[in-house]
């Protein structure tokens, strides 16, 4: 039985070009099997550093409130096309005003807003998927 060489060099192309560690061939009472052991090559040392740095870190609190989406669907911002919007930039609402309607599998679901506050940014916009725990709004 002669062995095609071409065979075993496509096959090791295929092993390199799709990221492989095993490729297997079968024609007729042909089997061809080429693997590759996955090991690197290019390993560099690396001394431990005895040197100590201070890292002077400057923490910035958030002081907004973000409203998320609890369900992954489409944001309405109105109760029907063209009609007024639940909220709007610098709008004051309560606990529990609706801040937009989130469709998932033809139903609407309003979304309340889970604090009092100002509304300080809209992040979706009209008809646009969002997914689950995207935020949808931000409050001050």
């Amino acid at each position: 039985m002669k062995i095609n060489k071409n065979i075993i060099k496509e096959l090791n192309d295929y092993l390199d070009e799709f990221n492989l560690t095993e490729i297997e061939y079968t024609e007729k009472d042909v089997k061809v099997k080429v693997s590759k052991s996955r090991t690197s090559k290019n390993i560099e040392t690396v001394a431990p550093s005895i040197e100590k740095k201070t890292v002077k870190k400057e923490v910035l609190i958030d002081k907004s409130k973000k409203i998320t989406s609890p369900i992954i669907g489409t944001a309405y911002l109105a109760p029907e096309p063209g009609g007024k919007k639940f909220i709007e930039i610098g709008q004051k609402i309560k606990k529990g005003d609706t801040v937009m309607i989130v469709e998932a599998m033809k139903t609407m679901n309003h979304v309340p807003s889970p604090l009092d506050g100002v509304i300080n940014e809209i992040s979706v916009e009209d008809g646009q998927p969002v997914e689950f725990g995207q935020t949808i709004a931000t409050l001050e």
